[in-house]
C-alpha cells in the first residue's frame, strides 16, 4: 500500500494516489485548545466523522485525523481510521498522556493495541507520547501490526522523538511506523514537523522538513517479511526471562 502523511492544516488536504492519508494528532481542532476541548469534543460517529466519512469517498482514499472524542460525559484524545468508502474502522484513546496539557483535559484510553485491515496491510494505532514507550510498540508488533501509524503534536526541542527514536522503534519491533505531525504554532507551543515514514530496517523512507509538506512511501508485506528474516529481533525474543521485569 501507498501511505501519506500530510503534515499542514487539515483545510489544506490535498488530493493524492495514496491508499492511506495520516494526519496530525488533534488535526480537526487544534492540540493547545484548553478550555475548549470539551466544548468541541465529538462522540466517535459525529459531526467530524461524518464530515470526514464524506472525504474519504470522495477522494477514495482512507484517512486517519486527531480529535476530542466524548462518550458519556468523559474525553479522551482520539485518533479515527476511516477506509475509502467512508466506513469507520477503529478508534483509538490515546494511552499515555504527556504533561499537563494533556492529563488536565483528557481521560487515558485502556486498550494498548487497536487494529483494521486497509488494502491486506494491518494497520496499527498509536498517538504522539504512546509511541516512545517500546512495550506498547512491542505489543503492537506482538499482534501482528505492519504498519504503525502515529498522529502527533510533537514540538521543539524534541527533534530528537521524530528523528531518531521513531526509526528506531521501527527496527527493534520489525515494522513500519508513519509518525505524522503538526508543523504550526499554537500559543508558546511551537511543533517541529519532522514527520517520517521509517521501515523495519531503519531507514527513513520519506521525511518531511519543518513546514507543511506531503510525504509519500511505499509499504509492503514483503519488505517486512524481508526485514524480520535479516533482523530477528521477534523471533529471538525469550520471554521466559522477562517476566517480573516490565512493571
Amino acid at each position: 500500500m501507498r501511505v501519506a502523511i500530510h503534515q499542514g492544516p487539515l483545510g489544506d488536504l490535498p488530493r493524492t494516489g495514496a491508499d492511506l492519508v495520516v494526519t496530525a494528532e488533534m488535526s480537526t481542532t487544534g492540540y493547545h485548545i484548553g478550555a475548549r476541548t470539551h466544548e468541541l469534543a465529538e462522540p466517535a460517529d459525529g459531526p467530524t466523522a461524518a464530515k470526514m466519512s464524506a472525504l474519504a469517498r470522495e477522494t477514495g482514499t482512507a484517512l486517519v485525523y486527531g480529535y476530542p472524542e466524548t462518550d458519556g460525559g468523559t474525553v479522551y484524545n482520539s485518533v479515527q481510521l476511516i477506509d475509502a468508502t467512508g466506513r469507520r474502522l477503529a478508534n483509538y484513546r490515546k494511552t499515555h498522556l504527556f504533561g499537563d496539557l494533556d492529563k488536565r483535559w483528557f481521560t487515558p484510553g485502556d486498550e494498548p493495541v487497536v487494529q483494521a485491515d486497509i488494502a491486506g496491510v494491518r494497520i496499527g494505532l498509536l498517538i504522539c507520547y504512546d509511541v516512545e514507550f517500546p512495550e506498547l510498540v512491542r505489543a503492537h508488533a506482538l499482534a501482528g501490526t505492519e504498519l504503525l501509524v502515529v498522529p502527533t503534536a510533537l514540538m521543539s526541542p524534541y527533534e530528537l522523538v521524530a528523528d531518531t527514536l521513531v526509526p528506531a522503534r521501527a527496527y527493534e519491533s520489525q515494522l513500519f511506523v508513519a509518525y505524522a505531525n503538526r508543523c504550526d504554532v499554537e500559543q508558546e507551543l511551537s511543533y517541529c514537523g519532522r514527520s517520517c515514514v521509517a521501515a523495519p530496517t531503519g531507514e527513513v523512507l520519506a521525511r518531511a522538513g519543518a513546514g507543511p509538506a506531503l510525504i509519500e512511501a511505499e509499504v509492503t508485506r514483503e519488505a517486512l517479511t524481508a526485514s524480520r528474516l535479516e533482523n530477528t529481533h521477534l523471533a529471538d525474543r525469550r520471554p521466559e526471562l522477562y517476566r517480573g521485569t516490565t512493571a
